[in-house]
């Protein structure tokens, strides 16, 4: 063969090795270019400048329907994209990795395939370079890669999310009172006291069950969430005036319960974040984080804590070997932060029970607005015309109306760090909302059936004369919904409480059966403790099998379950002995009795034959557990076991099992899409405000609006009154905020009440917000005349006040008013 014919027969560049792969990646990154383009345009002007983002921070300010997660994911996978290429050039072949950080795990297995989709089917890139986690997941993991520093051996600890009834805290109570008598008697004298004996036994319960372990959940929470430690508070206290010394007792019950947890080698979430913490204040470890990291991304920004903001922060600070420890807040001159964090104030509806607080996204937006480095994400195309013109109406009423009450003054403050405290001068209330309108998108907008056309009014007003009227109009109004087209129709009830859903669950269910409309109530069924509680009673029962109520109990279980026919429990229960094993001369059980009695007599056999730690597994296959189910119960036994592996009883794993079940939120492993739960087509969804938010539906209804609810206030309840017109948990929140904050004095007892009120008022206003943003077609408002003043008794109806805001949409919309003699023909 000549090589005049092998020159002819393979390409000139393939001679050249080298060149031709030269060309090939030259190919490759125009490609790549052009799909990144792509993507680009096919986004909305906010989300393009998440798009365009190469390094630095970046603050993005999202209205509800625009698209965040979306935009997120398109510019999430762009900076991966160019990360690739970086990574091809570089000539040290480093491989970083962007983090995602998400509210919730649903968010972050939404957004992960996204992210996903993006990179393979429009980057032709491998589904790699970037991590998807929770805060709390993503301190762990970085907690759990250094023990050494973190002081976090997993093997050896366990995780609790305890509430004001468990026993840690009743613990934590009980010990302080002991070490602090003096303190505890100025508590039980309150306001005034006679020395009545009877009185003085009645305030002792209310301080140990109700009030103190109030403070104590509350003050732990916000302390430690904020890296303020014990010796911060009791420093706190030193500059109020305050005679019970609100600040110092929290300091103390906080001190109690961080003894208790060491000792049980128990840790709690705000562990998590303090341990990776404590690695990054490490300068290897940090530089060793850092380097594993080219970009931080945070969605739903507005519901972060001091601490995790700072978190966040050091791990997108770009690695430099002179890189200096960072402090909490502190900003380090020439570092670059590679931040993105994307949220929207207005729906910050969980600060007044969490931690979380809006302040802190604000000043993160107002800073990069400065830098001109705020975008804006002010163009939805969830919602119809009439619904986005009454959410902003709602929004520019409210902070017209309630912003004028956030009075301004000027005076000295003294706001703690970690070691001492500093003077500043206070500032004014921030307003309920931050001023910003949602904008109908633009006819060529990529999102299809954006801003949909509305059906009836779009928003329709109803004033009922009771709650009865209201389920009348509510049936009649859903069944013409869902009567066209059941299949495609999707539909929810938003409730400010879960009893207001579990009445309307069962006023609707008939209704909802007649029409073949799936009725889903999230609030009965999304119990996070289903399953503890449903081992425990099975376990009562394998381990007193004699007992009538424990019987019943399993029984209760069984039936529930569908394991054994609905029957007469009490008569089965009343002698246990009779029921379990008959004697030759008994009458002949009927069949679901005999069904019953062997499922109950093959637990008490598996109790006998089994391990203990092999037990709730066991349970968990006998009653039929779906995959959740069984990996929520699996969690369960590894729980159970850990904590009683030193004793291993049957009493220890009950006493466990009882703790979990009666004071903690033993959360459930989920293994579907928790918002397709939620959004199912043909369904009616029965669920509370704030579970709502990040869904929506064609039609939402909102009844029930009335204003000892929205926007309510402040209760403080009859038997705490004696200590005054004020609660001692809030006002420790409110003042720990104002020191945090550094723009306000550090509040006396009745400032930080008046404070702790309007904070309520304003985050109640968003909560409805965020209601009213999530129907798509049709929104429809109520407020009965009459209505209980608690659904604990929905019998007792009188009349009720509406929310201020639905009477101003009422004289803003008089055309969306409904006729009731019309809507009831």
């Amino acid at each position: 063969m000549s090589d005049a014919y092998i020159n002819n027969s393979v390409p000139q560049n393939n001679l050249h090795p080298e060149r031709n792969n030269d060309n090939t990646q030259l190919d490759t990154l125009a490609l790549r270019n052009v799909a990144i383009n792509r993507i680009r345009n096919g986004l909305r002007l906010g989300q393009q400048q998440m798009a365009d983002w190469t390094s630095g921070k970046l603050a993005v300010s999202a209205v509800p329907g625009a698209g965040k997660s979306t935009g997120m994911a398109a510019a999430a996978a762009i900076a991966i994209a160019r990360q690739y290429e970086q990574s091809a050039s570089s000539l040290r072949n480093t491989r970083r990795q962007l983090i995602v950080v998400t509210f919730t795990r649903s968010a972050a297995a939404n957004i992960k395939i996204k992210i996903r989709n993006y990179l393979r089917d429009q980057l032709s890139l491998p589904q790699t370079g970037f991590v998807v986690n929770t805060l709390h997941g993503l301190a762990l993991n970085i907690a759990s890669r250094h023990p050494e520093l973190s002081n976090l051996q997993l093997n050896d600890v366990t995780l609790v999310t305890p509430n004001q009834s468990h026993r840690l805290i009743r613990n934590a109570v009980e010990q302080w009172i002991a070490y602090n008598p003096g303190r505890y008697m100025r508590l039980l004298e309150g306001v005034q006291f006679d020395g009545e004996e009877t009185e003085r036994l009645r305030r002792q319960s209310v301080l140990r069950t109700e009030v103190l372990p109030e403070l104590a959940t509350t003050v732990i929470h916000e302390a430690k969430s904020s890296g303020i430690s014990i010796e911060n508070l009791q420093n706190m206290s030193k500059y109020i005036d305050d005679e019970y010394r609100i600040l110092n007792v929290a300091a103390g019950l906080y001190e109690q319960y961080e003894n208790l947890m060491k000792a049980r080698d128990f840790i709690d979430y705000d562990d998590m974040i303090l341990a990776a913490l404590r690695v990054l204040d490490d300068p290897h470890a940090r530089r060793i984080e850092q380097g594993q990291v080219f970009a931080v991304f945070e969605d739903e920004a507005q519901d972060s804590s001091p601490l995790q903001t700072q978190l966040l922060e050091i791990l997108a600070t770009d690695p430099s070997p002179t890189t200096p420890l960072r402090g909490q807040g502190e900003q380090i001159g020439g570092e670059v932060i590679n931040l993105i964090r994307v949220g929207d104030p207005n729906q910050a509806i969980n600060s007044t029970f969490t931690p979380a607080d809006p302040i802190y996204f604000r000043e993160f937006c107002e800073e990069c607005d400065g830098t001109n480095r705020l975008a804006t994400m002010d163009r939805a195309g969830r919602s119809s015309r009439i619904i986005i013109e009454a959410a902003n109406f709602t929004l520019n009423w409210v902070n017209s109306f309630y912003g004028a009450k956030a009075n301004s003054t000027s005076s000295t403050q003294h706001s703690c760090t970690d070691a001492t405290c500093r003077v500043s001068t206070t500032h004014h209330f921030p307003t309920p909302f931050r001023p910003q309108m949602i904008r109908t998108v633009d006819p060529d907008d990529p999102q299809t059936d954006a801003n949909p056309p509305h059906v009836g009014r779009g928003l329709e007003i109803c004033t009922p004369r009771d709650i009865h009227h209201t389920v009348d109009l509510l049936s009649k109004r859903i069944v013409e919904l869902f009567t066209p087209d059941p299949s495609k129709t999707r539909a929810a009830i938003l409730v400010r409480e879960n009893r207001q859903g579990k009445w309307l669950a069962e006023a609707l269910a008939q209704v909802c059966k007649d029409n073949n409309i799936t009725l889903y109530d999230a609030g009965e069924r999304d119990r996070h403790s289903h399953v503890p509680a449903e081992i425990l009673a099975l376990l009562q029962f394998c381990d007193r099998p004699h007992s009538p109520d424990f019987l019943k109990a399993a029984l209760d279980v069984l039936v529930k379950r569908q394991l054994v026919p609905t029957q007469d429990l009490n008569t089965l229960a009343a002698q246990p002995e009779d029921f379990l094993y008959p004697s030759p001369l008994a009458p002949v059980q009927p069949e679901p009795v005999q069904k019953a009695a062997r499922l109950c007599r093959s637990l008490l056999q598996a109790k006998l034959a089994l391990p203990l730690y092999q037990l709730i597994s066991f349970i968990a296959l006998a009653l039929n557990y779906d995959q959740a189910e069984l990996a929520t119960a699996d969690k369960l036994s590894e729980r159970v076991t850990q904590q009683i592996a030193s004793t291993n009883s049957m009493g220890s794993m009950l006493g466990v099992l009882s703790e979990i079940v009666s004071s903690e939120r033993f959360e459930a492993v989920e293994t579907e899409d928790i918002e397709a739960r939620y959004t199912r087509a043909g369904q009616l969804t029965i669920i509370t405000m704030h579970k709502a938010k990040g869904l929506d539906w064609d039609y939402v209804f909102l009844p029930f609006l009335h204003d000892n609810l929205i926007p309510g206030k402040f209760w403080v309840p009859p038997q705490a009154q004696f200590l005054g017109n004020f609660t001692l948990s809030e006002v420790a929140r409110a003042q720990i905020r104002a020191a945090l904050h550094g723009e306000e004095d550090i509040p006396s007892v009745s400032e930080a009440w008046e404070q702790s009120k309007y904070l309520k008022t304003a985050e109640e206003y968003r909560l409805l917000y965020v209601a009213m943003t999530r129907a798509k077609r049709l929104l429809w408002m109520s407020a009965a005349k009459k209505a209980p003043f608690t659904w604990s008794k929905p019998e007792n109806l009188q009349d009720q006040n509406p929310c201020p805001a639905f009477n101003a949409l009422r004289r803003q919309f008089p055309q969306c008013i409904v006729d009731l003699a019309v809507a009831t023909s």
